[in-house]
């Protein structure tokens, strides 16, 4: 029986311990220093597989362990503010973290801070493959992620549930798509059918107007200026004169002829 009995107990002593899900944080005021030993029971669910290149979301939900509360400081928390919760990721090259936000309720001071009842959403972008982990890491309170108002780090870090993570190839990395120089050759195609199609035919008309400038104001009228006048007096002139040369040349050749004494 004693042999049966110490079979087990020392198979004990070489199990691994059980990983926690509690995690022990210790929060600090930024404005006075104070600080503040808080443990919250955090549950991550992490997706079965990941792909690089693409969203990839975590759920947070965290629970204060009995007694161990965060309180808010007794001068108050003034504005708007939320909760800023991390989760820390290992193995994976240059994945290092997500983060996300969850909204807080009415927080009186000197009284514990709510944590949001609904799932907190903590997301990243994985740039390459590989297998890693990810475990619950800081929260802050503040308005913004830059102004943490309270921040609480993890002091049990080595003693945190791991949850694994795979990060592949994205399904959609081999679809094939179209040539970039194929298509702004079919652009450019388009535009000149298109130019051809709706470009109006342009036709110009002159109009040669035989009014000289100034001849309103010059009270000549019509279509004849100060220019036009003076030619028309000239040409009058030259016809008159050639009329009464005419009519002279007439009148002389109808004399009698004289006769010369003795014919």
């Amino acid at each position: 029986m004693r042999v049966h009995l110490v079979v087990p107990i020392i198979a004990l002593q070489f199990l691994p311990a059980p990983a926690a899900s509690v995690v022990d944080y210790e929060c600090t005021t930024t404005a006075t220093g104070q600080k503040q030993q808080v443990k919250v029971d955090v549950e991550l669910t992490v997706p079965a597989r990941a792909a690089v290149g693409e969203n990839l979301t975590i759920g947070w939900r965290g629970t204060y362990v009995a007694g161990a509360e965060l309180r808010a400081p007794s001068t108050g928390l003034d504005g708007s503010l939320k909760l800023y919760a991390y989760a820390g990721i290992s193995k994976i090259p240059r994945l290092t973290s997500a983060t996300g936000v969850g909204q807080l309720g009415t927080i009186t001071p000197g009284q514990p801070i709510l944590l949001p009842t609904t799932t907190v959403n903590l997301t990243t972008t994985p740039p390459g493959k590989g297998e890693g982990e990810v475990h619950a890491a800081a929260i802050n309170i503040g308005p913004s992620p830059q102004e943490p108002l309270i921040e609480c780090e993890v002091k049990n870090k080595s003693a945190l549930t791991q949850y694994p993570l795979a990060v592949g190839e994205s399904d959609g990395a081999t679809t094939p798509t179209s040539s970039p120089t194929d298509t702004a050759d079919d652009e450019t195609t388009d535009d000149e059918d298109e130019s051809d199609a709706t470009t109006p035919e342009v036709t110009t008309t002159v109009t040669t107007t035989a009014t000289p400038e100034g001849g309103v104001d010059t009270g000549a009228g019509g279509e004849a200026g100060p220019d036009g006048r003076a030619l028309m007096l000239a040409g009058s002139l030259v016809i008159l004169s050639s009329a009464t040369g005419l009519a002279l040349r007439r009148r002389g050749s109808r004399r009698p002829a004289l006769r010369r004494p003795g014919q």
